[in-house]
C-alpha cells in the first residue's frame, strides 16, 4: 500500500470515528433534555423525608408546573393533562404565562385550574395521610 493510500485510510477512518461519536452523542443529547435527568416511569415520588405541602392556597401564579406538582406530590402530567396543555415546551413557563397563552381572556383561571385538580387528587384517600409541613423556626 502507497503512502498516500495509508494517509487517505487513516483520515477516513478518523472522519468515521468523528461522524460516529457525533451522532451517537447528539441522540444522547436528545434523551437527556426529555428526561430533564429523570428516568422514564412512574411519577416522581416523594422522598420520606419531605413534607409533602397540603394547603391550595399558597399557590402563586409564578410558580411552575414542575414545581407545584413536586410540592404537592402530584405528578407534572396530571396537572398537564387537568389543564389541557401539552407539557413539552410549558414545563418552564409560570402560571401566570400559560394563562396569558392559553386564556388571555380569563385572568386566573390556569391558577384556579390547578388548584382544583390538587385538591380533587388530595381528597382521594391513599391509606396514608399525608405528614404535616413544620413551621419555618423564626429569629428574634
Amino acid at each position: 500500500m502507497t503512502r498516500t493510500r495509508k494517509r487517505a485510510l487513516i483520515i477516513g477512518l478518523i472522519v468515521l470515528g468523528i461522524l460516529f461519536a457525533g451522532f451517537f452523542g447528539y441522540r444522547s443529547l436528545l434523551a437527556f433534555s426529555k428526561f430533564r435527568g429523570q428516568p422514564p416511569g412512574p411519577p416522581i415520588a416523594v422522598k420520606p423525608d419531605q413534607a409533602i405541602e397540603t394547603d391550595v392556597d399558597l399557590i402563586r401564579d409564578w410558580m411552575t408546573v414542575p414545581y407545584i406538582a413536586k410540592t404537592y406530590g402530584v405528578s407534572p402530567g396530571f396537572l398537564f393533562e387537568a389543564l389541557g396543555i401539552p407539557p413539552r415546551g410549558n414545563e418552564e413557563k409560570s402560571l401566570a404565562q400559560l394563562n396569558e397563552e392559553f386564556s388571555p381572556k380569563s385572568p386566573g383561571i390556569i391558577l384556579e385550574v390547578v388548584r382544583i385538580a390538587i385538591q380533587a387528587r388530595q381528597s382521594i384517600p391513599t391509606g396514608e395521610t399525608p405528614k404535616p409541613r413544620l413551621p419555618l423556626p423564626t429569629t428574634p
